[in-house]
């Protein structure tokens, strides 16, 4: 799972922890509780705190902030408005970068795919199946849904979009069949 407020809430609708590195709770004490972190608490930058590498993160952070934010010409870090509230637009930027690989490097296509076999062949970390890149989720992803017939959603979520359909006045999706995976 990867580390977002939506995968945060997923991860509260499901009843499960979030890993350490995810956020903090309110008074900005690390946690994995993920309704600490959506009630008050916040998300970590990429890498979570300073000794596990955050600082990284933190700077990679910021220029999502200058490119989508500030050269967007849309809010930025505290003027975006608090999460999980709607008391304004969120006016949120977009940047979209479009680059030549190969006009910078020929034979780019290969290199790159050397570069993922490469990562994939690792050695994975304790408890861990294999090491993945970019897409290899999502891909695994897509195969589960294909091989289900269908988009597989836990029962928790299932009840939290017929109670939103509930409050919205509108017809809840319907489930046509139960699968255990």
């Amino acid at each position: 799972m990867r580390r977002s407020s939506g995968a945060v809430e997923l991860a509260a609708r499901n009843d499960q922890p979030v890993p350490d590195s995810w956020g903090v709770r309110p008074c900005g004490e690390v946690s994995n509780d993920p309704m600490q972190i959506l009630h008050g608490g916040g998300l970590l930058p990429l890498g979570g705190t300073e000794v596990a590498g955050g600082y990284k993160g933190f700077g990679l952070a910021a220029l999502v902030e200058v490119f989508c934010g500030i050269l967007g010409g849309a809010h930025w870090g505290p003027h975006v408005r608090k999460w999980m509230t709607t008391s304004a637009d969120a006016d949120l930027g977009q940047c979209f970068i479009a680059i030549d690989p190969d006009a910078f490097a020929p034979g780019f296509g290969e290199r790159m795919q050397e570069f993922m076999d490469t990562m994939r062949n690792l050695p994975p970390t304790e408890g861990e199946k294999d090491v993945q890149v970019a897409g290899d989720p999502e891909r695994t992803h897509i195969e589960l849904v294909e091989r289900l017939g269908g988009i597989p959603y836990h029962r928790n979520q299932i009840s939290f979009a017929k109670e939103f359909a509930e409050v919205m006045c509108v017809e809840p999706m319907k489930v046509l069949r139960t699968v255990r995976i």
